[in-house]
């Protein structure tokens, strides 16, 4: 017997500890309600539930945006449903049109229904958007993440959907010579602008030349004997300005001096442009005009010294008149940058857009593209309009042979917009079929890392009560055993 080490009480202490541990722990997974709490439960097992929570949440959100998906191509297939509504009746008008039992006036009142209907369709191909995206105005194209991994995704893009795009806008051009003073246009032809043909519509050109003008007075040197001022080339800007030149060095003789370095200010001296320049020899020169001062004989210049030149820009004035020479609308006036301009009053519905050559308007050879109406694409930059597409008229239906051709465009027009929403509708099937696969998928996965990472209830439960019972029989075992070194006193007795 020996009283120093109590091996049986220190063997029922350990035992007790592993048991009250074990306990513990499976107390934590019962709570929890996962085999895996720490790495330390299953160092691998973490690993790979971890790996595939990533690719479960990865599947889920891709469904997710599989679902805007759809709602995006639902938002652009409803507003295409509409505009093939809005063909179908413009195909009625064409064909009502095209027959010559309806006078002028009729069809003048069915040109108008047909032009408002051309306006809706680029109206809706303008403001439909999800999400602040144009998707009807041609600068759509989409990439929709609908996995859980890089690169597994799907392109979307959808063509424009304008009227003008669709070719049911009226955007037929002719061209004509026409002489500075006047000339006739006579292939104009827009009743619902109330313009035709035969009343012989003309633009008459005013046209002023550039001029250059130097103020004289305002040139100074040390002896005010002035100097000589030489001009050059053809003023390019687009209003009339005073240009002011002002020495800020000179070289040479006092007698013979030059101005080697100037400022300018073509804004009356609000602010000023910097050089440095003979300005006896090379000269100065701003906006096509070079300017050169010299000195008179015996003459100094001094730092300070200006010249002022006035420059008159050139310019036409462009006005819409009928075959009586009556004006129609105000004069519009065009200079060196312009390249065209909208004549007419649109408050009686009499405008043409023409084009030119600004060189040609003073020298009696212009030409003149002359437009029925202007209607133009859109300008998109990453699904935004940039520029709205435009359509001042529908597509030309005043005539039998006109309505006529308008229907088999319309016909293109109709079978463009199917195409589309066929398109689309294929899109929105693919993707309902894509969720299903990504729901299936996702809850396989789920099933597989609730195996690794969440715990048997009842197998843990079993395992509690056995440490359970094992940790109390172990704290009864260490009493006994703290009692036997008691037996030594019944010796010492």
């Amino acid at each position: 017997m020996i009283i120093n080490h109590n091996l049986m009480a220190n063997n029922a202490l350990r035992n007790m500890n592993i048991n009250s541990n074990s306990a513990s722990k499976a107390m934590e997974k019962l709570s929890s309600g996962l085999r895996i709490n720490r790495a330390g439960d299953d160092a691998a097992g973490l690993a790979i539930s971890e790996k595939m929570r990533g690719q479960i949440n990865g599947l889920n959100q891709a469904s997710s945006n599989s679902q805007d998906a759809i709602s995006l191509i639902q938002t652009g297939e409803g507003a295409l449903n509409e505009t093939h509504s809005i063909l179908q009746r413009m195909r009625t008008l064409a064909v009502q049109s095209s027959t010559d039992t309806n006078t002028d006036d009729d069809r003048t009142k069915i040109q108008s229904e047909v032009d408002q209907l051309a306006k809706e369709i680029t109206r809706i191909s303008n403001t439909t958007e999800f999400n602040t995206q144009n998707l009807l105005a041609g600068g759509l194209n989409d990439t929709f993440q609908i996995g859980a991994n890089a690169g597994q995704n799907i392109s979307l893009s959808v063509s424009a959907m304008d009227a003008s795009s669709l070719g049911v806008a009226d955007s037929l051009k002719s061209s004509q010579n026409l002489t500075a003073g006047s000339s006739g246009i006579n292939t104009v032809s827009n009743a619902s602008r109330g313009m035709t043909a035969a009343a012989g519509y003309k633009v008459v050109v005013d046209a002023t030349a550039a001029s250059i003008g130097a103020a004289v007075d305002d040139i100074k040197d040390a002896t005010n004997t002035g100097g000589a001022v030489t001009t050059s080339g053809t003023y390019t800007g687009d209003a009339d300005e005073n240009l002011i030149i002002q020495a800020t060095s000179v070289a040479g003789t006092s007698a013979t001096n030059t101005i080697s370095g100037v400022k300018y200010s073509t804004d009356n001296g609000a602010s000023w442009k910097t050089a440095t320049v003979d300005m006896a020899t090379s000269g100065i020169t701003v906006d096509g005009v070079t300017t050169k001062i010299a000195a008179a004989a015996g003459a100094a210049w001094r730092v300070g010294d200006q010249v002022h030149l006035s420059l008159t820009a050139a310019s036409a004035t462009l006005t819409l008149e009928d075959s009586t020479s009556t004006p129609i609308g105000t004069a519009v006036t065009v200079h060196n940058s312009n390249s065209t301009a909208t004549l007419g009053s649109s408050t009686d519905g009499k405008t043409v857009d023409v084009g030119f050559a600004f060189s040609s308007l003073d020298d009696g050879t212009a030409t003149f593209d002359v437009a029925k109406v202007d209607s133009k694409a859109a300008t998109t930059n990453d699904g935004k309009v940039t520029q709205e597409a435009s359509t001042v008229a529908g597509i030309d239906v005043s005539s039998q042979g006109a309505a006529n051709t308008a229907i088999t465009a319309i016909n293109n027009a109709i079978t463009t917009v199917s195409s589309e929403r066929s398109k689309l509708g294929a899109y929105q099937n693919r993707l309902e079929h894509t969720i299903n696969n990504l729901g299936t998928s996702s809850e396989n996965l789920t099933s597989a890392e609730s195996r690794i990472r969440d715990v048997d209830m009842a197998s843990e439960m079993s395992e509690y009560s056995k440490n359970n019972i094992l940790s109390q029989a172990a704290q009864a075992m260490l009493a006994q055993a703290n009692t036997q070194p008691q037996q030594v006193l019944q010796l010492l007795r």
